[in-house]
């Protein structure tokens, strides 16, 4: 029996399928002809004859010459007739339609028989020898014996080879006449001709893990989305998307039948799949008193000049030169002596250290609080000096240094160097508020006769040190001391040149002694490459945490000791709290986790509630007067609601307790000074009622329209993709989110030469509604006139593979105002064009789509 391809999936056909003799065949609707690989169909109506034209001619294939012009082609079975256009079937069709032997002549397949057999009058059955003499006998009969005869013959005659016997499938001769039967996954019927399908599924769901679909004769197992089928053909396995690139941008979390992606914090997730940093900034300005700074994954508020940053990170306080009962914050000690002829000098850093590696060769030290704060200095919290310090002009002096044969290392000094020989000579002992070194001994190319192994590392050092007021006396004035100060400097910076020139300049750091520049030949000892401020793990150089210190004497991170913080990286020890009682936690990561009131903030005790303020954040508080709003903890004011707009009692907790004058919608904002809602601008959104703001997109994604309600509308407008020589992929833009409107992408894929195009296709979403106004077009060239490979405006859930009917492809998407859907992403490899002719015959075979795991399979990603 001939079997109907088309009831299972449309045989593949795109859009009309026919069931033919043995085989079918794909048609398309009007206005659309059938594309080369068989089952697509292509929208177009090009003047000229090529093959897009449908009046081609061809039966079968059309092809287009490479001169230009058709050239016709047959099926397999089928051979190209004189007049080149028709298909003349032959025997390798279905035997030519024969029962027993066929031949080909020039009017087609002429049929034949086996020996003891003839031609029955159809020209394609076979008879029994005996049965062609009755029945030529039948005419000229006349005696009823002889019919009597002949009826007898007939019962005793039922045999195999007329009819099949009579059997639906498989028919044997027996001496008792003819017994059918029939193959598996079918059963006989009680008429011992006729067999019927069994329907496997009926029992235990046909042994499949999750569905079951009976066929003729057989059955088939298929699994839900996201789990794929094991080569047992029963069992059902989850997919784990997670194993797949390019699955997630950040974290990927694979559940059974599913996954999820999350993003790393402040940053949000678009398009299913995709990580946009947020800008806190379009929210409520960030909460920030003044200004706000977006950066990647977080914020900063800002200040005005004459304003510094709260504790809390937010508001803005009045600069305070100096704390009021504190301890003045150990200052920095420049200490030079002599031993047996040899200067030697140290500078002790107790407070307010920043090390900045800069490369490998290079970095930079500072020590102190300048006077005038940079913006560098601007981002770390300082420890402020105590109010007990004096605040005069400083006196500034800078110097720069040579060291030969000597690389910028910072590493601890050896300990046999440490034990000191002779009594020391204390030449000078110098308080230094601030100092700020750069040792650097990147290679500088330098052209003459000097050998390239010599090492040169220049040091340049900021000094500043502070006036004492006390030291001012009835004999020396102001002018005097300033003019004593900067002589002892000078001094200080002499026997500091000679301690450096003998490489005995040491900074002490947590009480462990550091060497400025070391030979290259020390350098590498006791360290295992990695770099001052980083210690070894697993095999990997790491640095040391914030709330930890390095130690180069034990080459390891150790935890700040209570009383001490360090909020930066890598740094060689940490800083005194400001309150210095030796209180507090180890390990704390920044001032506020230092002891005494600040110990507070992490336990969120001692803060004002949001709807309160005062003055430092602390309690005791005041209550946000009407008219105004606090959202946050530790807050120094009250955000007014603007526009003269009250608020329905004291202590409001957002915008949304100001009496507005109308109740905004999602996908608008307040605005206070028209008292009107507007519809948010394009590339933002406002998901919730009544608020005075929309949020930023994130990334560089933007909306298609103003009013946006929700994260989901925000699309990146990037086309998608990598193209390779020998493999790659095209992405619709924020794929697998809906892609944007108006956008046009425009690919080329060039393989190298002597290789062709194959594509696969694995569903591809597109709406239909809005009459072809996406539409994603693979041809020759950009020209509307060169051969077409793929055309497609609708959405195609099955997959179809094919091969570029041309060497290369120019491949555009385009999309309209209209609907919006998926989109698609379609990878290609190229191959070896040797094997074009078994790669098309592959794809072209309607079995490659035969079954839904077929068809599974051709989606998986990998």
């Amino acid at each position: 029996l001939d079997v109907d391809e088309c009831q299972d999936n449309n045989g593949g056909c795109q859009q009309i399928c026919v069931n033919t003799m043995g085989s079918y065949e794909c048609q398309c609707k009007a206005g659309f002809f059938l594309s080369d690989n068989q089952h697509t169909c292509i929208h177009r109506s090009v003047e000229g004859m090529n093959c897009m034209n449908k009046d081609h001619g061809c039966a079968h294939i059309c092809r287009e010459t490479p001169k230009g012009g058709v050239a016709c082609e047959c099926r397999p079975g089928f051979e190209l007739a004189k007049n080149q256009k028709d298909c003349k079937l032959t025997c390798n069709y279905g035997n030519g339609g024969c029962q027993h032997t066929c031949d080909d002549t020039d009017t087609g397949p002429v049929c034949g028989c086996h020996q003891k057999y003839a031609l029955h009058s159809d020209g394609r059955t076979c008879i029994e020898k005996d049965e062609a003499a009755i029945e030529s006998s039948e005419y000229n009969a006349t005696s009823v014996a002889d019919v009597d005869k002949r009826v007898k013959r007939r019962l005793l005659m039922e045999t195999c080879a007329v009819n099949n016997g009579g059997c639906d499938r498989t028919c044997k001769d027996t001496a008792t006449g003819v017994r059918c039967s029939c193959p598996v996954g079918f059963t006989l019927q009680p008429d011992g001709k006729t067999c019927k399908d069994i329907d496997e599924c009926l029992v235990n769901n046909g042994g499949c893990d999750h569905f079951c679909r009976n066929t003729v004769g057989s059955f088939e197992c298929s699994c839900q989305k996201g789990y794929k089928l094991l080569t047992d053909e029963r069992t059902c396995q989850d997919i784990d998307e997670c194993s797949f690139e390019r699955t997630c941008d950040h974290t990927c979390i694979n559940y059974p039948g599913s996954f999820e992606c999350l993003c790393h914090k402040g940053y949000t997730l678009y398009g299913l799949t995709h990580c946009g940093d947020i800008d806190e900034c379009s929210i409520s300005n960030g909460s920030c008193d003044y200004g706000c700074l977006n950066t990647m994954g977080s914020y900063e508020c800002v200040c005005p000049p004459g304003k510094k940053l709260h504790w809390n990170k937010k508001d803005c306080v009045e600069m305070v030169k100096c704390l009021p009962n504190t301890k003045p914050a150990p200052k920095a000690q420049l200490v030079c002596s002599k031993t047996g002829g040899i200067e030697s000098c140290f500078l002790s850093c107790p407070s307010n250290t920043l090390f900045v590696p800069d490369s490998e060769n290079s970095y930079t030290l500072s020590c102190g609080v300048p006077v005038q704060q940079g913006k560098a200095q601007q981002k770390r919290n300082v420890t402020l000096p105590s109010c007990a310090d004096s605040l005069a002009p400083p006196i500034k002096q800078k110097a720069r240094f040579k060291i030969k044969d000597a690389k910028c290392h910072l590493r601890p000094r050896s300990k046999e160097k440490t034990k000191d020989s002779g009594k020391q000579a204390d030449l000078d002992n110098c308080q230094v508020t601030f100092v700020n070194l750069k040792c650097d001994s990147s290679k500088k190319k330098r052209r003459g006769r000097k050998s390239p192994s010599k090492e040169v590392s220049h040091i340049t050092a900021e000094f500043e040190v502070e006036m004492k007021s006390e030291e001012v006396s009835d004999t020396c004035n102001i002018d005097c001391v300033r003019k004593r100060m900067e002589q002892k400097l000078q001094t200080a910076i002499k026997t500091l040149r000679k301690s450096i020139n003998k490489q005995q300049f040491y900074i002490q750091f947590s009480g462990t002694e550091y060497e400025v520049a070391q030979k290259p030949a020390k350098a590498t000892e006791g360290h295992e490459g990695c770099s001052t401020g980083q210690v070894l793990q697993d095999g990997k150089c790491v640095t040391c945490s914030t709330g930890t210190f390095y130690s180069g004497e034990h080459n390891q991170c150790i935890p700040c000791s209570p009383g001490t913080y360090q909020d930066t990286e890598g740094q060689l020890t940490c800083e005194p709290c400001p309150s210095n009682d030796g209180q507090g936690v180890a390990g704390a990561r920044n001032m506020s986790e230092c002891g005494g009131k600040f110990n507070l903030i992490i336990k969120g005790l001692g803060q004002c509630s949001p709807g309160h303020y005062s003055s430092d954040g602390f309690k005791p508080c005041r209550v946000c007067p009407l008219g105004t709003y606090q959202p946050e903890p530790g807050r120094t004011l009250c955000f007014p609601c603007g526009g003269g707009l009250v608020t329905k009692y004291e202590g409001a907790v957002s915008f949304q307790d100001c009496e507005t004058k109308v109740h905004c919608s999602p996908g608008h904002y307040y605005n206070s000074t028209t008292h009107r809602c507007i519809r948010c601008p394009v590339g933002t959104y406002q998901p919730e009622f009544g608020q005075n703001y929309c949020i930023t997109c994130p990334g560089n994604t933007s909306t298609d329209f103003d009013g946006s309600t929700n994260v989901t509308h925000c699309k990146n407008q990037h086309c998608g993709g990598e193209l390779g020589d020998y493999t790659g992929y095209i992405e619709s833009p924020n794929y697998p989110g809906d892609y944007p409107a108006n956008v046009e992408c425009i690919w080329n894929i060039n393989p190298p030469p002597k290789r062709r195009i194959l594509i696969v296709v694995p569903e591809i979403f597109l709406p239909i509604e809005d009459e072809c106004g996406d539409v994603l077009v693979m041809r020759k060239s950009a020209s509307p006139t060169s051969i077409t490979t793929y055309e497609t405006c609708q959405t195609y859930e099955r997959p179809i593979a094919f091969t570029s009917r041309s060497r290369k492809l120019w491949i555009q998407f385009k999309s309209n105002e209209g609907n919006s859907g998926k989109g698609f992403q379609v990878p290609y490899v190229t191959y070896d064009e040797d094997y074009q002719q078994l790669i098309e015959d592959i794809v072209r075979d309607g079995r490659l789509y035969a079954s839904e795991n077929h068809q599974e399979i051709l989606k998986v990603r990998k």
